[in-house]
């Protein structure tokens, strides 16, 4: 596979779409310092999976976008797409199908980014192992920047091994060796787990075991003790019925005495509502009668009032009578005096007799007004002999009523001490108990059952105190077995894993180089340090990847001083 084109849009410095075509043989960028010579080479990196902001000499990750000038606006997202070249169908199985190859990367503010391969979208990782297949990368030292030649003449071994496995083409097989050591670890994880929790399931199940026996014990002893419970109650009820049978015979002439005097009392009843209809007509000549003594009553207080008033105006006239009397004598004696001045007083005397004449008319008229007074007064005490008529007819009414209940009253009173006897009755007869013989044996029998139940709770706490002793052993034995299957297992896998690395390597077409190898004692450490697992590659030409003996002239640098 080769690289035939890169194009980016809104990546750093390229706001717009730009293609850089690279044809077959060298292609050069050349321009002055800041023109965007870095970020090509950091775009190529960034499709191919670059991780680290600091790597693209970004603050984050969404810094890769225009930020934006004083004459243009930033944007929100970056692309850049390379095409491959897989005429010669290098590419793996999945992308092989097609003579060109498009990867594209897009990030969003904020939103993260996205790989597509061919417009269908893809994994980070896939796209990491596309490349590590090609003997390149994000991270490979095939894509030289700045300071890489001073780190690749300091690089530690492992770095050194690095470059080795890249030009190689192994660095996708190595990716994939650590994802399926990652996945292994996760499944010896998991079986670990598994185990634990079938030793915890085992003890419960144990556990529900001793319980299902227990339950078993229990339900047996149950069901005996509701059969003895069961023939107990029958006996007692074979003895309660008989005397329920006695006892209802007694109920029953109860009954009838009850409904006799039931009769006795209906008749009582009929009789007495006889005599209450023939006591409404006296009750209401009663009545009628009341009223009238009552109204006549009422007439005798009202003509006693009159004759006391009579009585009383009578001596006021009297009096009036003796002082008019009087006044005559003295007028008489004034009379004398009185005509020597009758000359003078003619017009008073005339003015005195016009105002009697006055005096005269008033008191006619007073007259008159006391008479339609006494009038009305004899229409009020007419309408209050009728109220007061009416009041005695309800009165006597009520005393009729209040009689009829206390009547009621007293038959209620007497049939609820009746009620009373019979429920003491009742009472007597329920609270009736067995004979002492017939209790003495059914005493015994509880008192048999009891013991025997007692018997059969010591053997059970017997029993389930030595099922759990042996369940405390077996369990410490289950814990041992546990713990020597797991040694077991975990001796078995390395035992299957040094075969398949040291015996399995020997029976190939191709033998390791490490046959072929004789090291001092000591210095295999340094051995394997240095080359690690490119020991397993043989020294054949034909194998896909081999050492190689080169025929050079042997002039190694001579070594410090103490150095062997």
């Amino acid at each position: 596979m080769k690289i035939s084109r890169l194009r980016l849009l809104g990546f750093k410095s390229f706001v717009e779409p730009t293609e850089l075509i690279i044809e077959p043989g060298l292609t050069g960028v050349v321009g002055p310092n800041g023109c965007g010579k870095s970020n090509l080479l950091e775009a190529l990196r960034w499709v191919m999976g670059e991780t680290s902001h600091k790597s693209m000499r970004a603050a984050a990750m969404d810094d890769v976008i225009f930020s934006g000038t004083n004459a243009r606006p930033a944007r929100n997202s970056a692309e850049v797409t390379i095409f491959l070249d897989n005429t010669a169908r290098a590419a793996p199985a999945e992308f092989n199908d097609t003579d060109h190859i498009e990867i594209t990367r897009r990030i969003e503010r904020e939103a993260g980014s996205a790989y597509r391969i061919n417009g269908r979208e893809a994994r980070a990782r896939d796209v990491k192992i596309l490349f590590e297949d090609a003997s390149t990368g994000a991270r490979s030292p095939a894509l030289v920047r700045q300071g890489q030649i001073g780190e690749i003449v300091n690089a530690k071994p492992e770095q050194r091994r690095r470059i080795l496995e890249d030009a190689a083409g192994i660095a996708g097989l190595h990716s994939r060796r650590h994802e399926a050591e990652l996945r292994l670890k996760a499944t010896e994880a998991n079986l670990a787990r598994l185990t634990d929790v079938l030793g915890q399931l085992n003890s419960q199940v144990e556990s529900l075991k001793r319980q299902a026996r227990a339950a078993r014990r229990y339900k047996e002893i149950s069901d005996e003790i509701r059969r003895q419970d069961a023939l107990l109650m029958h006996l007692a009820w074979a003895d309660a019925q008989a005397h329920v049978d006695g006892e209802e015979a007694g109920l029953r002439d109860a009954l009838s005495k009850l409904a006799a005097a039931t009769e006795v009392e209906s008749q009582a009843l009929a009789e007495e509502a006889r005599l209450a209809e023939r006591m409404d007509p006296l009750r209401e000549q009663e009545a009628k009668r009341a009223a009238v003594l009552g109204r006549l009553r009422i007439e005798q207080e009202n003509f006693e009032r009159e004759a006391a008033r009579a009585a009383e105006r009578e001596r006021e006239l009297r009096a009036r009578a003796e002082q008019l009397t009087g006044d005559a004598a003295r007028e008489e004696a004034l009379i004398a005096e009185a005509r020597q001045i009758l000359a003078d007083l003619g017009a008073e005397i005339e003015g005195l007799a016009s105002a009697e004449a006055e005096a005269g008319e008033a008191e006619h008229g007073a007259r008159a007004r006391l008479e339609s007074a006494q009038a009305a007064l004899r229409e009020a005490e007419t309408k209050l002999a009728e109220l007061t008529t009416k009041v005695a007819e309800h009165r006597a009414r009520k005393q009729s009523v209040e009689a009829g209940l206390a009547e009621r009253q007293g038959v209620i009173a007497k049939l609820t001490r009746q009620l009373a006897e019979l429920q003491t009755q009742a009472r007597e007869i329920a609270g009736r108990a067995p004979d002492a013989e017939k209790l003495a044996q059914i005493t015994e029998a509880g008192q048999q059952l009891a013991d025997q139940i007692a018997k059969l709770e010591v053997q059970a706490l017997a029993a389930e105190d030595n099922a759990r002793s042996i369940a405390t052993v077996a369990d410490a034995a289950r814990e041992e077995s546990n713990k020597a299957r797991l040694r077991l297992a975990a001796l078995r896998a390395e035992r299957e894993t040094l075969v398949k690395l040291l015996i399995g390597a020997r029976h190939t077409d191709y033998p390791p180089i490490l046959d072929r190898l004789r090291v001092a004692h000591g210095y295999e450490a340094a051995l394997g340090a240095a080359l690690g697992d490119d020991l397993e590659a043989p020294a054949a030409e034909e194998a896909a990847v081999h050492w190689r003996h080169v025929e050079v002239p042997r002039q190694d640098p001579a070594l410090p001083a103490g150095v062997e």
